[in-house]
């Protein structure tokens, strides 16, 4: 029983660390608190309910979904924080402004689409399963596990292990330096938006797959949890993101199978006020640090 939460936590915690990869990034690159993140996790799993209901295999709308969500959030960063960059405005404009934008699209999006919960199509994955030491792990969470473990390998290298991951993380530390270099850090910002955006995207694409259930506000939901990921982790730190989520994923697990599913939430929140306590740059971060 240990082993089998235990799995089920790892899974989940994969897919919140996804998503507050992007977030996390967000804020060290950029030095904003978008909270309009939330909303490409909704918009990537829409994407990929109508693909999926267009005939398109998983393996092909995954990925769609994704970009399409980092197209949302270049065009909505473009809107309503370029102008915020230039200007040098502090942390909290950018917090007034996304508050404002996000509770106006997730209002639009209930108009637009009703509040009722849609389902991705039964035949999208296998319902095969694979045991082993008595753990029972689906198809659907195997494919989970890869896709996160291939995105977040794949933006660790981007970050680490490239030029463009070169330019990323100087504009993380000086931008106007980084400018002064010659990096075109508008370019830069809206690429950082795109990556983000479909991290949420491809986030909310298995988020539906692991539950299947897809509607609205969805993304308000883990934006909660994404916001005790990344502080917990350390704001800007992507390893310290990628610990704390499955860090997270494996104690609401526990909470749910041992004592009661409705303290899963009470127990991230005080995760949450503990850290703040006693390490407020976080399990893994640096009070001095504004990294990438």
């Amino acid at each position: 029983m240990l082993a089998q939460q235990l799995a089920n936590g790892v899974l989940l915690g994969a897919t919140y660390a996804l998503f507050a990869l992007g977030f996390t990034l967000m804020f060290g690159v950029l030095r904003v608190i978008n909270l309009v993140y939330g909303f490409y996790f909704t918009a990537g799993a829409f994407f990929s309910l109508w693909l999926a209901q267009a005939g398109w295999p998983l393996i092909a709308a995954l990925p769609a979904a994704a970009v399409g969500a980092g197209v949302v959030a270049v065009a909505l960063d473009w809107l309503l924080l370029t102008r915020l960059r230039r200007a040098h405005a502090d942390e909290l404009a950018s917090l007034m402004v996304t508050l404002g934008a996000v509770l106006a699209l997730y209002a639009a999006a209930t108009a637009w689409l009703g509040p009722d919960i849609r389902r991705l199509p039964p035949d999208l994955v296998g319902g095969g399963a694979v045991d082993a030491i008595g753990v029972r792990v689906t198809f659907a969470q195997l494919l989970i596990l890869a896709a996160c473990g291939a995105l977040v390998g794949l933006l660790v290298l981007l970050v680490r292990g490239t030029t463009l991951g070169l330019a990323i993380r100087a504009m993380a530390e000086k931008p106007d330096a980084a400018a002064l270099m010659g990096i075109d850090t508008a370019r830069l910002a809206a690429l950082v938006s795109f990556i983000s955006g479909s991290l949420a995207g491809a986030g909310g694409v298995l988020i539906g797959l692991n539950f299947n259930a897809i509607h609205p506000y969805m993304g308000e939901q883990m934006m909660l949890r994404g916001f005790v990921v990344v502080i917990v982790g350390g704001l800007g730190d992507i390893f310290g993101a990628l610990l704390a989520g499955l860090l997270l994923g494996v104690v609401e697990v526990l909470t749910a199978g041992y004592l009661a599913s409705g303290l899963k939430e009470a127990v991230g929140f005080a995760i949450l006020v503990l850290v703040l306590w006693t390490r407020p740059a976080g399990l893994f971060g640096r009070a001095d640090a504004r990294r990438a």
